[in-house]
């Protein structure tokens, strides 16, 4: 029998706790005090070791854990593309917090130079990944307006971009070729992270927009045409999925507030299978803009936090799907976590043994729920 396409009913979003090793080696390679075989070489035997941790927990979607990246964006566009510094200091009101209330700036990265796709920049870490199981590769890329979100225009040169057209036609040109250079390589599962979808409806990142010049209305519809311009002509089989949530950088967060505002564009008219969706706390708003989800799309609950160790309650889970398929059908609803466990190479406060209870947590729920992952 032909497996059912991704997302499956268990996944997740696919950044994962670097082990202790790593993180130094990163941090030591960062201070050029190790040389890039010698990385390259811890980073293999990290990767296999979490495809077997992956696998034991009895998911059906494998990544490397983003082993390879400083942080979730960096390795596509600082280490491949090159023209873009991965973070300068932000306004007062651009910024992280926590649940003590805690705050921290939130970097900006910094455009300084025409960013262009010359090669494949992940289809080596996917052939490296797709000989290790037998199981389904998904490959997580940035989507193409994540930079100019973060950076806004200020942060963009207008030497290297006098206008912004030519930048999201370097954007779009990037992302599609990546996209059909990986599928030439055999990836057929996708994930490209575009965050800002989720962060329209927190007026604190509204006003924050609004005081560099930019009307959240206005990018919601840029975004949204970049994003289908950088989908358009991909193969029927090639399953691309869009994650996005309200930050995730160990254990903070930047934005709050429900899908509403964008619920009935981003739904109907993004050009992609399925939807991994942050809903671990209130500050995700309720489930009712599923109800604008069409038949023919997946939405994948990221109903399990990253961003503490403690372990959900599996009833309450349970519930919460229930809760969900009153607005949308039951089988076109998936479980996950929120975010990944390591959107950056330092990790979000928890341990290995406490991700992987989460991971096993949601594969047990999803045999229970649908009868099988």
């Amino acid at each position: 029998m032909t497996a059912p396409p991704p997302p499956y009913r268990a996944d997740h979003v696919g950044s994962l706790l670097r082990p202790a090793d790593l993180v130094r080696a990163r941090e030591a390679y960062g201070r050029g005090e190790m040389e890039r075989d010698a990385l390259a070489r811890i980073e293999d035997r990290a990767i296999d070791d979490v495809v077997r941790l992956q696998e034991e927990a009895g998911l059906m979607t494998i990544t490397d854990g983003e082993f390879r990246r400083r942080n979730y964006y960096g390795g596509f566009y600082v280490d491949g593309l090159g023209g873009v510094r991965p973070g300068i200091e932000a306004s007062k009101s651009w910024y992280y917090t926590n649940a003590e209330g805690e705050r921290k700036g939130a970097a900006q990265p910094e455009i300084f130079a025409r960013m262009r796709w010359m090669h494949p920049v992940h289809v080596e870490d996917f052939k490296y990944l797709a000989a290790r199981t037998k199981r389904t590769v998904k490959i997580t890329l940035p989507g193409p307006c994540i930079l100019h979100f973060l950076a806004g225009r200020d942060n963009i040169d207008r030497a290297a971009y006098p206008d912004l057209d030519l930048f999201w036609d370097d954007m779009v040109d990037a992302i599609s070729k990546e996209m059909a250079a990986l599928y030439g390589a055999g990836c057929r599962y996708i994930q490209l992270d575009e965050t800002a979808f989720a962060k329209f409806g927190d007026p604190a990142i509204v006003q924050a927009l609004k005081d560099r010049g930019d009307d959240w209305r206005d990018l919601a519809k840029r975004y949204l045409e970049v994003m289908n311009r950088t989908l358009a002509g991909r193969p029927d089989d090639l399953t691309v999925c869009v994650h996005m949530c309200r930050g995730n950088s160990r254990g903070f967060w930047q934005a709050a507030g429900g899908y509403d505002p964008v619920a009935e564009a981003m739904f109907n008219e993004l050009a992609v299978d399925g939807f991994f969706l942050e809903y671990d706390s209130p500050r995700a708003g309720d489930f009712s803009p599923l109800a604008c989800v069409p038949k023919d799309k997946r939405v994948v609950l990221g109903l399990v936090s990253t961003k503490t160790g403690d372990l959900e309650d599996a009833d309450e889970l349970r519930r919460r799907v229930e809760e969900a398929a009153g607005y949308v059908d039951l089988d076109q609803l998936c479980i996950s976590p929120q975010c990944g466990f390591a959107s950056e190479h330092h990790g979000n406060p928890l341990t290995q043994e406490q991700e992987v209870a989460k991971l096993e947590l949601l594969v047990r729920l999803a045999g229970e729920i649908w009868g099988r992952v």
